[in-house]
């Protein structure tokens, strides 16, 4: 049985009478005096930043971070300024109580779960935008998706103050742009990559999977299917960036139910397109099941 106890910011859950390890904060005030209270005490602060609906995924990167961690922050927010306009944002699956519940379990010292007008007070007018990286892959299509997280990421850093955050490795693309703005931005913060975390038959795990129904999955398994054929080309002799897009291109196509936003292999520091695999290479994808815009990426070579 839970009990829950409110004092100002916090929430206090305690099981079977005793009070447990984890407590959430609602206000940046409340989480940056938690923060210097933590780095007072010596102890080392990882976070992981989330938009809740927690899956297995999510739960990696807490067992990687709480490896490099005294306490371990988990942050909840589904931010709106990396939403466009005509997305998903309130159909955003969210399920709180049951977030919280495995951030307990997982370990967990503190949620940081602040509402939108705390992290954008009214009149909130600066953002973090990079130049190059978010004008590739989803950045073609979600044009204000990577300022939204930019600035949304660099605000987590000064309220939770943390010394390294962890973020997966199946948005290639957002770990790029978040090493790149700590780099330019002399940020104390280290960033770790966790590995992409797949489903039994191979999907890499997403809270809008959500959105797939049993008949569209043979279409979303599509995309690990044709990240293999790349991989498989590439192993095989094939350099001809062109031909291997073509092949995962006509995989995919082959499911009426599957859109494509992008096929692309690409640098994978500067996500610029390649022609020719002669040197690292990573195959990106983003395609559309259904309600689902699903995203995947392997390095091919």
């Amino acid at each position: 049985m839970t009990s829950i106890r409110r004092c100002f910011s916090f929430t206090f859950y305690e099981t079977n009478g005793e009070q447990g390890a984890i407590e959430t904060i609602t206000t940046a005030s409340a989480m940056q005096a938690q923060a210097q209270t933590l780095r007072n005490q010596g102890k080392r602060i990882v976070l992981v930043p989330t938009m809740g609906f927690l899956h297995e995924g999510h739960l990696s990167l807490m067992r990687l971070g709480l490896a490099h961690a005294d306490a371990l922050v988990v942050s909840i927010f589904v931010n709106p300024t990396q939403f466009g306009p005509g997305e998903d944002l309130e159909a955003y699956p969210r399920d709180f109580d049951r977030d919280l519940a495995l951030c307990r379990d997982e370990g967990a010292a503190v949620v940081f779960a602040p509402q939108p007008e705390e992290i954008y007070p009214a009149g909130f007018q600066t953002h973090v935008d990079l130049e190059s990286l978010p004008k590739h892959l989803c950045g073609k299509s979600r044009p204000v998706h990577f300022r939204g997280v930019a600035t949304v990421v660099t605000k987590l850093f000064n309220i939770v103050s943390p010394h390294m955050a962890v973020f997966g490795e199946k948005d290639f693309q957002q770990l790029t742009v978040i090493r790149r703005m700590v780099r330019d931005l002399n940020l104390p913060v280290g960033i770790l990559g966790g590995p992409t975390f797949r489903e039994a038959d191979g999907l890499a795990m997403s809270s809008r999977n959500a959105y797939l129904t049993p008949a569209q999955r043979p279409a979303a398994l599509s995309l690990i299917q044709s990240l293999h054929l790349a991989r498989e080309m590439a192993a095989n002799g094939e350099t001809d960036a062109r031909r291997i897009v073509e092949a995962a291109t006509g995989m995919i196509n082959a499911h009426p139910e599957a859109r494509i936003d992008y096929v692309a292999v690409c640098n994978p520091q500067t996500l610029e397109d390649l022609t020719r695999l002669d040197g690292p290479a990573r195959m990106f994808l983003a395609v559309r099941v259904g309600r689902a815009r699903l995203i995947d990426n392997m390095a091919i070579n």
